[in-house]
């Protein structure tokens, strides 16, 4: 597919889409900012990591709990799982629907505080990653599995508080004629700060520059070696005392001028990809062809996704239905079968800039790994 460059993509979106903004440039951007967290979403979901998910939580810094961050995507163990069917009406699914579904089955829900979360909205919008209830050490979450005629199917999950991975997106505008935005490297070294304070797996560096590792356990006594050998051995380890703090932690970038490309990084990218387990680069042709297929010269099957963009980001619009808290129902599944049927292709929608000289089915296997632990024991 031939492709335009994103800073031609955001001057079209700019006068085509956000001309009645007192900053059309900057809404432009946001939008683009939008779409990188979404194409995150849709991946990790065609990765199988679906009920794994919670989006914007606020996590605590390894060994220092009353600091806490706000992380995009955090992948959390899954303690329970368990389907209940909703009647199809009119009626928003809210979290007091669900718990009366529940109840019926004799799930115990007498243990978690219910939220006000709504899973679909009247107006068909779906909450991703919908919180039902809550505990303190776990959340209770809802997706929708299928649907027939007559009934919502709904997965039920339960998840510990504490995820084994987490998922931040980078995206920085520049003024016009500038080379770099005046704080695209504060915005790094914020998103730096987080992937380094949260994991009990913890980066240190001799004089010769060399990257070492050491992880503590609750005895006190830690394990060191040379980083990449203690990541390494802690995903392919069955140790509770390696495992039960580790987080791996993943950045997505795009690139904006600011962000330069994968093979030539500047300052921002280096203070990422060393701070980062994993620092994955959104390619332009990769966020390029993603617009052109659903929001520029889309298909009539892709034309709601087009629509929902519109109505999120339009001057009169009433309420967002394309971000990665809230989408649009019909959206939502269509691009979950695209992501589906075009994964291989997806996936190389992204560079890898850290570690070097691997690639992104590493990651994922890595993910998987995690994924699979036995979290009951271990935490």
């Amino acid at each position: 597919m031939q492709y335009e460059s994103v800073d031609k993509i955001q001057k079209t979106l700019e006068k085509d889409v956000f001309h009645y903004a007192k900053d059309s440039k900057k809404a432009a951007g946001r939008a683009l900012g939008t779409i990188v967290e979404i194409i995150t979403f849709y991946l990790l979901k065609t990765w199988e990591h679906n009920n794994n998910i919670s989006i914007e939580l606020r996590l605590p810094e390894y060994g220092n709990s009353d600091i806490t961050h706000n992380v995009e995507y955090s992948l959390h163990p899954v303690l329970d799982e368990i389907n209940v069917s909703v009647p199809i009406s009119n009626n928003s699914i809210t979290s007091n629907i669900i718990f009366k579904e529940l109840q019926k089955i004799e799930f115990n829900t007498n243990r978690f505080t219910k939220t006000s979360n709504v899973l679909l909205s009247k107006s068909n919008i779906l909450r991703n990653a919908c919180i039902i209830g809550n505990t303190s050490n776990s959340n209770l979450l809802a997706s929708f599995e299928e649907t027939s005629d007559l009934f919502f199917k709904i997965r039920i999950y339960e998840q510990n508080i504490k995820p084994f991975a987490i998922f931040e997106c980078k995206r920085v505008g520049v003024e016009e004629g500038m080379k770099k935005g005046p704080q695209t490297i504060e915005k790094a070294k914020q998103g730096a700060y987080v992937a380094r304070a949260i994991s009990s797996l913890q980066k240190v560096r001799n004089e010769k520059g060399e990257l070492k590792g050491i992880i503590y356990k609750s005895d006190n006594t830690y394990s060191t070696d040379d980083y990449s050998a203690l990541l390494e051995k802690i995903i392919k380890s069955k140790d509770k005392e390696l495992l039960r703090k580790f987080i791996l932690t993943i950045g997505v970038v795009s690139n904006h001028g600011n962000w330069f490309t994968s093979k030539n990084p500047n300052k921002e990218l280096k203070v990422l990809a060393q701070s980062y387990d994993w620092l994955i680069f959104l390619t332009d042709r990769g966020l390029s062809e993603f617009i052109e297929t659903f929001i520029q010269k889309p298909r009539k099957k892709y034309k709601i996704i087009k629509d929902t963009f519109s109505n999120s980001y339009s001057a009169g619009k009433k309420k967002n239905e394309f971000t990665k808290v809230q989408m649009n129902f019909e959206a939502d599944a269509i691009l979950l079968e695209y992501f589906q049927n075009n994964l291989s292709q997806i996936e190389q929608w992204f560079n890898i800039i850290s570690p070097d000289n691997t690639q992104i089915v590493k990651l994922k296997e890595q993910l998987t790994e995690l994924k699979n632990k036995p979290w009951k024991r271990i935490l």
